[in-house]
């Protein structure tokens, strides 16, 4: 009789766990879905309106909108347009301020592969 191993299965993660805050190798550079996301979020909640509403505004499903704010989708340019009219804002509102979010976020995340001094780019392989 052989001995039979179950079969063990691998949990992977759909999203990366988020590293502790900070600069370092462990730390994660923020990704553009993620910080739109935050945008579109926080102008829905300053303006105290729900889910429901914003999304029937961009005639967009409430389960989409809801993924879109919380970084799980990568909404279309036509998706976060009608987001951001549904917000009264234009898409260059939302792409700008989700511009400068990211560059706070991530300004940990230069210091080795841009040298502004001199406009020098370098590449890891």
């Amino acid at each position: 009789m052989s001995s039979h191993v179950p079969n063990r299965a691998r949990v992977i993660p759909l999203r990366p766990v988020p590293a502790a805050p900070g600069p370092g190798p462990a730390a994660r550079e923020p990704l553009w879905r993620d910080v739109v996301g935050d945008v579109l979020r926080r102008e829905r909640l300053a303006q105290e309106r729900t889910l429901k509403d914003v999304a029937e505004a961009a005639r967009i499903s409430v389960p989409y909108l809801s993924e879109v704010e919380r970084g799980r989708k990568e909404a279309s340019s036509e998706v976060l347009a009608a987001a951001a009219r549904s917000l009264g804002l234009g898409l260059a509102d939302v792409l700008s301020l989700a511009q400068g979010e990211l560059a706070r976020r991530s300004s940990g995340f230069r210091t080795s592969s841009v040298r502004a001094s001199t406009g020098e780019v370098r590449l890891a392989a």
